[in-house]
């Protein structure tokens, strides 16, 4: 692959002036509700301003929220709510039951051919209904010296044969560490792909850099990246051009999206959603039923309502289009598909 097509500077983002500028937006991002409001021209009122999972977001993502708009869909996912206090039975601190999984330091494997690795416990954006919101990263981040523990916990299960870099974020890495994993994963015979489950992209699109796609044109492997994109509005024209950058640069484009209320909750923006996707080079993969997780009890629906939504996301889009209703439930071995005839409310 001749990388002098790909490795080229994003010219409709002129604020990319060298390989490193993420890292100086990362570090210049949003902590502070008042400010963030501030930005948006929405008066700062009774704001929420939580210790254990703080707001964090780049201004690249609050450049794509609209000024005035207090329900604006891109800030409700990310603007702490005093909601989150509130205790509601069924949400817990570990939905997805993960510390059962979790058989050495910095690994999950729940599923049979693949196994997770939590890489670092950063993300440049806090979205308010992350499921690993309480995870506690700090007795779950493998350094490098424990890295050849996870790499033999590999080899030694023959049935793996798929890598998930996760976290936090995996591209919250710098270059010098994301690669360390991956060279370590390249000398592994089993594992025929390197999936990396990822916001970067999204709410900090620079992360995409040279170096970086230089890494994924150069990697033996297979490479897979799921974006975690919930409305329309998060796809503009300096992502599109970023995902033909990776999609030139070898890896494979999917999305996930989480079903929320207030924000997506309507069969039209998650049409319209499937349709800027494919604009962008990702196919739709997974539409997910909220995860049980303390804190985020108020962005869930009921599941006879979800499964209405997705009725009509049937009548309106072509097939390729329509992502899987699914919901993570804790020691499945696989995404549980949500039964649409059961849960039938037509």
């Amino acid at each position: 692959m001749k990388l002098s097509k790909i490795l080229h500077a994003d010219s409709k983002n002129p604020s990319q002036s060298n390989q490193d500028s993420w890292q100086s937006e990362l570090a210049d991002g949003i902590s502070d509700v008042d400010e963030l409001l501030s930005l948006l021209d929405l008066p700062s009122g009774d704001s929420h301003t939580p210790k254990k999972f703080p707001l964090r977001v780049p201004k690249a993502f609050v450049a794509k929220m609209q000024k005035g708009n207090a329900q604006d869909p891109l800030l409700l996912q990310v603007l702490p709510s005093h909601q989150e206090t509130l205790a509601v039975a069924g949400y817990g601190t570990d939905p997805l039951d993960e510390n059962n999984h979790n058989p050495i330091k910095g690994l999950l494997h729940k599923y049979r051919s693949r196994v997770l690795l939590t890489v670092t416990g950063a993300c440049a954006v806090h979205c308010r209904y992350c499921f690993r919101q309480h995870f506690d990263y700090g007795a779950n981040l493998p350094s490098q010296s424990q890295m050849s523990a996870v790499m033999d916990y590999i080899k030694q299960h023959a049935d793996v044969n798929e890598v998930l870099l996760s976290g936090g974020d995996p591209l919250n890495l710098n270059q010098r560490k994301l690669s360390l994993w991956f060279d370590a994963i390249a000398a592994l015979p089993n594992i025929h792909t390197i999936r990396l489950h990822t916001r970067l992209p999204v709410v900090l699109p620079n992360r995409v850099d040279d170096e970086l796609l230089a890494l994924f044109a150069n990697s033996p492997k297979k490479l897979v990246m799921v974006l975690h994109i919930n409305h329309p509005n998060e796809i503009d024209e300096i992502l599109i051009d970023k995902c033909q950058q990776l999609k030139s640069a070898g890896v494979t484009l999917l999305n996930q999206t989480v079903l929320l209320k207030g924000i997506n909750d309507d069969a039209d923006t998650l049409s319209a959603l499937s349709h800027r996707l494919f604009d962008a080079g990702i196919l739709p993969y997974y539409l997910h039923i909220l995860d049980k997780v303390q804190g985020a009890a108020h962005f869930d629906l009921p599941i006879e309502q979800a499964v209405t939504i997705y009725w009509q996301l049937l009548e309106t889009l072509p097939g390729y289009l329509v992502p899987k209703l699914v919901q993570e439930l804790p020691n499945r071995p696989f995404k549980t598909p949500i039964d649409i005839y059961r849960h039938q409310n037509r």
